[in-house]
């Protein structure tokens, strides 16, 4: 008698800025998996969707997740990506932490084991969210240039060797951050270059070079915020600062490819591609230097999978994780899996209840997370704390 899933439900709470959303799948034998999703970045309406998904697979073996998705993947072949790989992404990785429970070993032991037991870790969001919440969710704020420097110190002092930080835009004497791609200043929909964005750029990353030292590797995530004109712009204006990575994002490969061939150092991009077909055509292109890989957003299967095509273009790959500390468990058993691993995003900066939400948090020594190894993820969600903290 194989074990069945009787029942699928999602649970939301209040994480600040943001609702962080789990999904509870239970057997019929009681145990019971979890994964965490996000409706917040660009995927209003994934509950509904999951919701919808999980009435197919009620009375399935959870054990069987690949035959699971390939049931799901039926039923969405029309609309194969975007809210639907979301959904199928959290229904999966809710079966891997059921399967890992039932045989008592870490996922990533489903999978051949970890090739690392200690994963190196960025600090994201370097500023970016004191920028923003600075003076909120005991947040200390980031209001001018000498503050990213003493922001910089700060990391050196907590052992972070790694940061990555954001475009920001100096406005009437006070730093905001710069987010024309979504919307949120002027500059939208054209995405033209501005001299004094570059401009404030250099002194942002001249700061955080002061202040986080010459052996800290800086990354600087640009999103959605140029276009091919604007990112070559971004790239002369950063040259002198020896990123560890620009990361940005396009739907072009072949623009990709352009900016790559023109930077003198690593370009990193594909948080917002969803499976193999779309990564190939910039693996392809030769486009990227380091592949960004949403664990969340692919499914854990799909995401190893991503992984091992990019090992085929001796490409790295690097987890985007700015979520939860689920998330964090779940893509760390994914940066312990593969052996293209670049580095781990974390954010560090956050509200301070969100450790309540899950029975295990991170542990992190030395810019270094340990990789899990209790049975599933290695962290269970507290329903109650979640039910403290209904969504705004």
């Amino acid at each position: 008698m194989h074990m069945k899933i009787v029942k699928i439900e999602d649970l939301h709470a209040n994480a600040g800025w943001r609702t962080t959303s789990f999904l509870k799948i239970t057997t019929d034998e009681g145990l019971v998996g979890w994964s965490e999703y996000s409706e917040d970045v660009g995927t209003k309406g994934l509950t509904a969707t999951i919701r919808a998904l999980g009435e197919r697979i009620i009375g399935l073996d959870p054990t069987r997740a690949e035959w699971v998705m390939a049931v799901l993947y039926t039923q969405t072949v029309p609309a194969w990506s975007g809210i639907n790989q979301h959904a199928m992404a959290a229904i999966g990785n809710a079966l891997l932490d059921i399967t890992g429970k039932a045989l008592g070993v870490p996922v990533h032991a489903l999978f051949g084991g970890a090739v690392r037991d200690r994963l190196p870790v960025y600090w994201s969001h370097f500023g970016t969210y004191r920028v923003r919440y600075g003076g909120r969710f005991d947040l200390p704020a980031v209001r001018d240039y000498d503050d990213v420097m003493k922001l910089g110190e700060e990391a050196r002092r907590r052992g972070f060797r790694a940061m990555k930080t954001n475009v920001t835009l100096m406005e009437d004497g006070v730093l905001s951050n710069f987010r024309p791609g979504f919307g949120t200043m002027p500059g939208f929909p054209a995405l033209n270059p501005r001299p004094e964005v570059m401009r404030g750029l250099a002194r942002q990353l001249e700061a955080l070079r002061a202040g986080a030292g010459e052996d800290a590797d800086i990354m600087l995530d640009a999103n959605f915020h140029f276009r091919t004109e604007g990112y070559l712009e971004l790239i002369r204006t950063v040259e002198p600062f020896r990123l560890a990575w620009l990361e940005l994002d396009t739907y072009d490969p072949q623009s990709l490819a352009l900016l790559r061939r023109e930077a003198g150092f690593p370009i990193a991009s594909g948080e917002s591609l969803y499976t193999r077909r779309s990564y190939r055509p910039f693996l392809d292109a030769y486009a990227m230097d380091v592949a960004i890989v949403d664990v969340l957003w692919n499914g854990f299967l799909e995401a190893v999978k991503i992984a091992s095509l990019a090992d085929t273009y001796e490409v790295n790959v690097a987890p985007h994780n700015f979520y939860g500390h689920l998330a964090d468990h779940i893509s760390a058993h994914f940066a312990a899996l593969v052996p293209n691993l670049r580095i781990m995003e974390i954010d560090i900066d956050d509200v301070p209840w969100k450790g309540e939400f899950v029975t295990h948090q991170p542990v992190i020594e030395n810019g270094e997370m340990i990789v899990p190894s209790r049975p599933g993820w290695g962290t269970d969600v507290d329903e109650a704390a979640v039910r403290r903290r209904p969504p705004n």
